[in-house]
């Protein structure tokens, strides 16, 4: 029983050693970025999941493509709309 209690204690600890810093670093970098209110949400999505959150802010955001894929629907709007 005592043990069993360690192991859920380490894994609660562990499991905050990754969710905290990545939270922090989502919001820091999301809000230096300048993401307008998006900051709160890049650092509550990185508090409770790991690391969907990391990876779809560093192609979404870090890489520009969620810029390229907002310019390619605009062009497209443009090419049929007008």
């Amino acid at each position: 029983m005592e043990e069993r209690l360690m192991h859920e204690v380490w894994f609660w600890l562990l499991l905050a050693a990754v969710l905290v810093p990545q939270s922090t670093w989502l919001f820091v970098d999301a809000r230096k970025r300048g993401s307008g209110s998006g900051y709160w949400f890049w650092g509550l999505w990185g508090l409770i999941q790991f690391p969907l959150p990391l990876a779809a802010y560093w192609l979404f955001v870090r890489r520009g493509l969620w810029k390229l894929l907002k310019h390619k629907l605009q062009e497209k709007r443009g090419n049929n709309g007008g």
